[in-house]
């Protein structure tokens, strides 16, 4: 029985001809296609786009192509879509790992006194150092689905041939962390963007709470060796709130974006309240959710 069936036993009639894995590498390939366009919106504020700051625009959309073709191989040859998608992932990892580096070596002053080249207001106003490690966090959870686990709940991962890997957790389990990393990046890096304003409107305390809450639900529920149903029902309901905070978050940002006649301006939406950052936490409820779909799928 899956974990969603558990709290839902009405789920059991219903069948998902996609496994688990399958929809979480629907995902990760949506997830690069979007990363591609919101690092293109960031690096717009600058006004002049650099040469190495087209890298992640450019491979986003393409990780996102090469990522549904794998999955179309996959369809008759699953071990080389999973070398496809494994290539993918790793050049993800790549780009996240130099992103962060960039950014780093930006927000150092490196002409300043000793003492005063990193500073917490120039991690605050200069390059999000939070952005790239979201390529580095989509590359593992996406290598993870890749290879499959077999048998369900073992952690022994099947590679080419007869080749097995075991690893020190289930891949729920895995799962669960993961998510938990992707959920704490977005909540940091929501801290950092809403303390530009200093918190003024009460209301940007939301996302904050309820950010730190997911983070720890979603911990304990990779730490649990066994999950009881509460612990099911107090997840679905804390990804709900996720989804709900990035939904609403979104419908504010637009609004702020509006000119005072209600007229929408592309400039106020590259400078402005970020459209896409509130749909991280959409993003983060919906991975949750995926957790618990069957890690077999149509193969029952």
């Amino acid at each position: 029985m899956t974990l969603l069936a558990e709290a839902f036993p009405f789920v059991k009639r219903i069948r998902i001809p996609l496994s688990r894995d399958q929809v979480m590498l629907l995902v990760a390939a949506f997830n690069e296609i979007m990363l591609g366009v919101d690092t293109y919106l960031a690096h717009s504020i600058s006004g002049t786009i650099r040469s190495g700051e087209w890298i992640p625009i450019l491979f986003g959309p393409l990780a996102g192509v090469f990522l549904l073709i794998a999955g179309l191989i996959a369809l008759r040859r699953r071990e080389l879509a999973n070398l496809v998608a494994s290539a993918v992932f790793v050049a993800s990892m790549a780009v996240g790992i130099l992103g962060s580096y960039y950014h780093l070596h930006r927000a150092i002053l490196s002409g300043a006194p000793a003492g005063q080249q990193v500073t917490a207001l120039v991690l605050l106003y200069g390059p999000p150092l939070l952005g790239p490690l979201t390529f580095i966090l989509v590359g593992f959870l996406g290598i993870s689905a890749a290879w499959e686990e077999d048998p369900v709940d073992s952690g022994t991962l099947r590679l080419l041939g007869k080749g097995r890997i075991q690893m020190p957790l289930p891949k729920t389990r895995a799962y669960f962390l993961m998510v938990a990393l992707f959920i704490l990046a977005t909540l940091i890096s929501s801290v950092l963007d809403h303390a530009r304003t200093n918190f003024v409107n009460p209301w940007l305390w939301l996302p904050t709470a309820v950010g730190a809450f997911a983070v720890f639900v979603t911990l304990a529920m990779g730490a649990y060796s066994h999950l009881e149903r509460s612990d099911l029902y107090t997840f679905v309901a804390t990804m709900g709130l996720l989804v709900a905070v990035g939904l609403v978050g979104s419908v504010l940002h637009i609004e702020r974006n509006l000119t005072g006649q209600g007229a929408l301006l592309v400039e106020r939406f590259i400078r402005g309240a970020p459209l896409m950052a509130p749909l991280l936490y959409a993003n983060m409820g919906l991975l949750g959710m995926i957790i618990l779909l069957d890690p077999q799928g149509g193969k029952r």
